[in-house]
């Protein structure tokens, strides 16, 4: 969401739509939900021991062990049990088919999150709005750029393995190697 990213794809097509895809949203809630429970639990000793990543996956995700505790924390009064709740309603938007019902559905989860005393959320919800046209957009085109963060991560990876390239070819080259998962053996005719 920052603005050299909204940069970047501007300057190299000025009619680009922008859509903040899942991913990026939900990484920047579960910061939020862990603001919350870092401050809580300086108070509270349950949230100190091996819980900070309950509070940020799916439910779906988390092992038999983690789902029972986080079961127990859920039925206590905690602040941190709250932004978690609020955290998981905002994954409806999602869900929704239609975008101006998942709009109007992201406007009534920011008021609730307005409503709580959560400022880390409180926060998040200000970007949502500050790139409210983003968001929304990306129920238009359901696209999500976890593919091309892949191929940089594996571009990355080539980089990293790499004694030294002599050029940029070369470096080009061993990219579209891994990338392409090309097969380099022996030519045979």
């Amino acid at each position: 969401m920052s603005g050299a990213f909204l940069k970047g794809p501007l300057m190299q097509r000025s009619n680009a739509e922008i859509a903040f895809d899942r991913y990026h949203l939900n990484s920047h809630l579960s910061k939020a939900v862990d603001e919350v429970r870092r401050e809580q639990s300086k108070h509270h000793r349950d949230l100190r021991e091996n819980t900070r990543y309950m509070w940020s996956g799916r439910p779906r995700n988390l092992t038999d062990r983690q789902r029972d505790l986080l079961d127990e924390l859920l039925a206590q009064p905690l602040e941190t049990v709250r932004a978690y709740t609020l955290s998981q309603q905002s994954g409806s938007f999602y869900e929704l088919d239609d975008p101006d019902t998942a709009a109007e559905y992201l406007r009534r989860w920011i008021t609730a999150v307005d409503a709580s005393a959560f400022e880390p959320l409180q926060k998040f919800a200000r970007m949502l709005e500050d790139h409210w046209l983003e968001v929304v957009r990306w129920h238009l085109s359901c696209v999500s750029n976890g593919l091309l963060e892949g191929l940089g991560s594996l571009s990355q990876a080539a980089k990293h393995r790499a004694r030294a390239y002599r050029t940029n070819r070369n470096f080009i080259t061993m990219i579209y190697l891994i990338v392409g998962k090309l097969n380099a053996g022996p030519v045979t005719t």
